[in-house]
């Protein structure tokens, strides 16, 4: 699928970068900056770390609602809006193209979306005039599952599709309500430092590359950034799709922690 733009990003924490938070504004004027900077897409294809299904599924409604999977926020946090339609006919070519790889893919045309698709999307994207799809993550969490997922999405043929890996480069909640230290900042950017390695090192050979991704958890400090890797897996099917480095890497600081945003444009 050549004509891609894909994207894995950081999604901040539940609706806080919409309700203009002093922690957010760096990821804000981050994803304002990506958005300006890429060709504004025909179809959004979304892979979410808050939704998990035991086979691949992809969402179907013509015009699906938000799903507000956050808790504890101020009220005007649950009346967000993002009208955007859904795309039945992307959504099919979808399934077809990870069944034809072989995986049980479903549809599901009930499901809304989440705010791994709707926070994001209105800092982006904010007229919401683009049709919308989201892919489910696997539940089994097997991040090589996740690259094969990826990998089964290059069959695809879509001109101007933007491909969202909706995640979080760093996601360990009680890191985030605990005091930063030198120890905790250090293995935060150290996994940071070989998260950038990993993915935009132009010495490292594809086969390289993939196993790195594949055990990360062999990463220095990974699970103290990743106590549960769904807000990671998003990166891993982005990859399986791009089968190359990076093209460019965004940085920002959320919720006080160093966190990273993957670009690769359009293969020429």
């Amino acid at each position: 699928m050549t004509g891609a733009t894909l994207l894995y990003l950081s999604h901040g924490g539940g609706p806080l970068p919409l309700l203009d938070d002093a922690d957010h504004r760096e990821m804000v004027s981050t994803l304002k900056a990506l958005a300006a900077q890429i060709r504004k897409p025909s179809a959004i294809l979304v892979i979410s770390a808050h939704w998990e299904e035991a086979q691949p599924t992809v969402t179907s409604g013509a015009s699906p609602p938000l799903i507000y999977d956050y808790y504890g926020f101020p009220e005007k946090s649950y009346l967000i809006q993002y009208p955007c339609a859904g795309e039945p006919a992307l959504a099919q070519r979808v399934q077809a193209a990870l069944s034809d790889a072989g995986l049980d893919a479903q549809q599901d045309a009930e499901r809304g979306v989440d705010h791994g698709l709707f926070v994001p999307l209105k800092i982006m994207y904010p007229d919401a005039d683009i049709p919308c799809i989201q892919l489910s993550l696997l539940s089994s969490l097997d991040a090589e599952q996740h690259i094969l997922l990826g990998e089964a999405l290059q069959s695809l043929d879509e001109d101007n599709l933007l491909v969202i890996g909706s995640g979080f480069s760093f996601h360990n909640m009680r890191a985030f309500f605990a005091e930063e230290t030198a120890e905790t900042q250090a293995m935060n950017e150290g996994f940071d430092a070989w998260l950038n390695d990993t993915c935009l090192g132009a010495d490292l050979s594809e086969a390289t590359r993939r196993q790195r991704l594949v055990e990360w958890d062999k990463a220095p400090h990974a699970r103290y950034c990743h106590p549960r890797e769904e807000h990671l897996l998003p990166l891993q099917v982005c990859y399986g799709l791009a089968q190359r480095p990076a093209s460019s890497a965004f940085h920002c600081r959320i919720l006080g922690k160093q966190a990273s945003m993957f670009l690769w444009e359009p293969a020429p």
